[in-house]
Parts: C-alpha cells; structure tokens; sequence
C-alpha cells in the first residue's frame, strides 16, 4: 500500500477514539472563545453606560451595539489573515494563535478604566480590543470547521462538524450562565459598579484551559498529506477569490451565510435585546429564560446536522431562512403579548403620536458625544427612546413646534436651542416629567411586570426561535467544507463565513434598534433580518449546489 493510500484510508473508515478525542478538544476550545466574545454583547447595556458616559442614555446603549459590532466587522480581515496562514503552514498553529489573542483581548476589557476616569481614551482602547477579539474570531471558526471536517468519514460531515455548530450557542450559553451568577451573588447595584469585570477576569482561566487543550492536538491528517506531497496553496487569498472560485465564495454569502447569520443573531441576540430594552424585563430574568431556551433548543444543531447528511445541507439551511421570513413578525408580536401586555394594551389604546416638522427632527446619532438635540421634536423623540414607548410620526406645519398624542391627552414640547444648558436641562425635566405622568394615565408601563410575565409560553418562543438557529446553522459548516478545495479550503470557507456572520448578522443589533428609535415602530427592526433571509433563500436555491455526497480528499 502506498504512503497516501495508507493516508487517505481514514476518510472512508468510521472515525477512531483519537479522532473523536480531537474534535472533543477543538469544540471544548472553541466554546471558550465564544465565551469571550460574546460576554460584550450579553453585557452592552452596563458597557455602554462605563464606557460612552458623554453621550445620553439613547445613544450610550447605541454605541455599544456599535462597538459590539465592530468585533464582527473585522472579523472578515482576520478570516483572510489567519484564513491564509492555516492554508499555508496548518491548522493547529492558526488555533494556537487566534484564542490567545482572544483571551488576552477579553481579560484587558475586564481591567479597563471606564469614561470616567480615562475620559475618551476609554472607549478608543475598548473598541481597539473588540477589534482584536474580532481578528482572532475571524481565524478561528473556518479553522475548527476545517479541522474537524477533515477527521470525519464521508457520509458523516454533518453530524461531525455540527458538534463544532453547538459551541456558539454553548458559548453564549455559558457567558449568561456565569453573568447571571455573579448579578445574583452581588447584587444589582455592585454588579454594574464592578462586579461586570468579573466575567472578564474569569476568560484567564479558560485561556489557559484552552492553550492546553490546543496544544494537544495533532495537525490535521489530510493538510499533512497535502504538505508532505508539495500541494499546499503557495497564494491562498489569490486562489480562492480571483479566481473562478471566486464566484463560488460570492454564491456561498448571499445564499447560505448572509441569512443564516440574520437568523442567528436574531433569534438569540437580537430577542435578548428586545425583551430588555424594548419590553422592559428584567435582565437577570431575560438571561434565565434565554438560557432555558438555549438549553432545550441546542440539541437541534446535531440533529439538524445529523439530518443534513440524509436529506442535504441546502434544504434544511434555507427551510430554516424562510421559515424565519414568514413567522418573525408573529413570535415578536407574541412576545409583547406575553411579556408586557400593559404596554401592548396602552398601544392598542392609547396610541402615541409624534406630530412635527419633519425638517426640525434630527437623526440622533452622535459619535463625540458634543451635539446637543433642542429642537422641539427631538426633546419628545429622545424622552420617548429612553422610556422604550412605541410612536407613529406625522408630519407637521413647516416651523411648528412639535406635540405628542397619548390618547386624548396633548403636550406641546419646546425649542431649547436659545437656552443654555442649566435652562435646557430644567426644562427638559419638567416636560419629562408631563411625558411619564401622561403616559402613567394612558396606561403605559414603566417596566414589565413579573407577575403578568407567561413564561412557559415566552420561553416556547423564545425555544422557537434558537431551534431557527439550530436548522440555518447546523448544516452550515459541512456545506461550507464541502463547497471548497482542500488547499484553499480553510481561507475560501472562512472569508464568506464571517462576512455573512461579521457583518450581515453582528450589525444586526445595532441597525434594527436604530430603525426601531427612527421610525418609533418596535417591530420595524425585524424588515432587516426578514429581507436579508429571504435574499438567501432565492439565491441559495436558484446558485448553490447540494454537496452532501462530494469527496473532500480529493
């Protein structure tokens, strides 16, 4: 038998209790980075409050969705980065790299001064270390997905590679776990002091677990064949996107990652935030029911993935895309339901109305934290923002000072930009104070009440949507594999990954919570993520092919 057939005999042979040991260890390792990563996110309320202290209320929580989201814009760049390396010198080094990076990036948040005390130096280093977690994030999924799909049987990708699928949602999973225990031991009021840093120092911990781990692990035998017989890519970035397969990772975006990414992020992260800023609950018991949701739903991504090997990759990936476009609306609408259904009671009601120059509103969006919005229209927009009440916008006369209708009750705002700030502030106290006394008789509440709260039917829903997840996002990664050539393999798959993933998903909350404060409509957020999975689903079925049965050995 010669060298490379003894090679290439694992690939149609069951895996052995080394291989599956491997994948054990770079699945475990792989948790541990999305651990670090998305503490951030689970934590952007508190974040924007430390770090963007210059800007109002509305516009702190908006930039740390954009600085949560530039974690996810750079994450292409490290895919072609560390995309290229693991092509050229192998997977197992790349790994090393991108969770030490990772781990270091995650505990310097964690000890970094807040606004107060550096000033705007603080969140310049903040974004500065999202942007290295983003690097790191953008080597490490194609690498895991690669390495693992490279161990498996044909006939057994999906299954085996769906194990890597899980350590998202299981790294999201464990990063509300560990937060929620630290708020618990704490206590509110410690916890957004200090005690947020605490999950941060803990990513020491599982950095040195994972090093150990990474470390353990052999190359991967098909790139040591590939090596030992001179095959490797000499140009990788040159081969896999200025070159004919340059359209496959183009099909590969639109119509597969693009919408299982709006997918993704919509069913876990995007609802988090919609059940704690728009709904008003609880964020300790927000982060329960999602965890609960997570933990019965998960499951589905190595059922999904186990499937795929039968049925397809395509069919499952794009059912879960559509299925979103037609029900996201319906389950969000529930949620309101069965959350807060005082406020959707007031809005059914009492319905709030913003009548105003369309001229005299500001889009209020302040990336210094130095503009000041006295126009009249923007006192009510922002104190309305603030409170998480839903309007509808009328237009009004050319000039006229804006009013807001809460049912049969009328308040007529101010012009504030001829008063210096101390009559400013005074004044936008005192209407502040008319808005929450209106809405208070209209009805409306401050916050969900716990006692109205249906939570077997929300976490339902909320399971509803994670198994969303679990059917986009399963298969995902045995497509991926399987779309490329092994010599390019790991920067061809990773690049449409994280763009899909870094920018159509991660942008995700930022963009709909903007077009919700824009247009004052809590549910016009969800057009993003319906239009995007839609796009996909056309795409994907008109371009992309199934690949269930193609031989990656080549």
């Amino acid at each position: 038998m010669s060298s490379t057939s003894a090679q290439a005999a694992p690939y149609t042979a069951p895996l052995t209790k080394d291989h599956k040991k491997v994948i054990f260890a770079s699945s475990l390792g792989t948790v541990f980075e999305w651990y670090d990563f998305y503490l951030y996110g689970s934590l952007a309320v508190i974040i924007g409050k430390q770090f963007f202290g210059g800007l109002n209320e509305t516009s702190q929580f908006i930039f740390a969705l954009l600085a949560f989201a530039a974690g996810f814009a750079v994450r292409p760049f490290g895919a072609l980065v560390f995309g290229r390396l693991g092509d050229m010198i192998g997977r197992k080094y790349t790994f090393l790299v991108t969770i030490v990076i990772m781990g270091l990036a995650t505990f310097l948040v964690g000890i970094l001064p807040s606004y107060e005390t550096l000033g705007i130096a603080a969140p310049v280093i903040l974004i500065t270390l999202r942007l290295l977690q983003g690097l790191a994030l953008g080597g490490e999924y194609g690498g895991a997905a690669t390495y693992v799909a490279e161990h498996a049987p044909n006939g057994k990708r999906g299954l085996y590679t769906s194990f890597i699928q899980t350590t998202a949602t299981l790294g999201l999973f464990l990063s509300l776990l560990v937060i929620w225990g630290c708020r618990n031991f704490l206590g509110k009021e410690d916890f957004e002091s200090w005690g947020w840093r605490i999950p941060f120092w803990f990513s020491v911990l599982l950095l040195a677990v994972s090093v150990w781990i990474r470390l353990q692990l052999a190359e991967s035998p098909l790139f040591q064949q590939m090596k030992a017989e001179g095959k490797t890519s000499k140009a990788p970035i040159t081969e896999s996107f200025f070159s004919k397969n340059g359209k496959i990772a183009l099909l590969a975006l639109l119509g597969a990652t693009a919408g299982q990414a709006v997918v993704w992020y919509g069913g876990q992260f995007y609802s988090l935030f919609f059940l704690t800023k728009t709904l008003g609950m609880d964020p300790n018991q927000a982060d329960i029911l999602i965890a609960i949701a997570l933990a019965l739903a998960t499951g589905g991504f190595i059922f999904f993935g186990w499937l795929s090997d039968r049925i397809g990759r395509k069919k499952i990936v794009l059912a879960g895309c559509l299925i979103a476009v037609f029900t996201y609306f319906p389950v969000f609408k529930a949620l309101t339901h069965n959350v807060n259904p005082a406020l959707e009671s007031a809005v059914a009601a009492s319905p709030v109305t913003v009548t105003a120059d369309p001229d005299r509103c500001a889009f209020q969006f302040d990336p210094v934290g130095k503009a000041a919005f006295k126009q009249s229209c923007d006192v009510i927009k922002s104190a309305l923002a603030k409170k998480g009440i839903p309007y509808v916008n009328a237009p009004g006369p050319a000039g006229s000072i804006a009013t807001v209708s809460i049912g049969g009750a009328n308040l007529s705002s101010f012009e504030g930009e001829s008063l210096d700030s101390a009559a400013f502030k005074a004044k936008s106290e005192e209407f502040g104070k008319q808005l929450t006394d209106a809405l208070k008789t209209a009805g409306y509440p401050a916050k969900a009440d716990p006692a109205q709260i249906n939570k077997p039917v929300v976490i339902a829903l909320l399971t509803f949507l994670v198994l969303l997840v679990t059917m986009v996002y399963g298969p995902i990664a045995a497509w991926l594999v399987e779309l490329f050539p092994t010599r390019i393999r790991y920067t061809s798959m990773s690049l449409p990954y994280h763009i899909g993933n870094g920018w159509f998903g991660g942008f995700l909350p930022f963009t709909a919570f903007a077009i919700v404060a824009a247009t004052g409509d809590i549910y016009s957020g969800l057009w993003y993520p319906i239009i995007v999975a839609a796009m996909t689903v056309v795409i994907g079925a008109l371009f992309l092919p199934e690949t269930k049965d193609r031989d990656i050995t080549e």
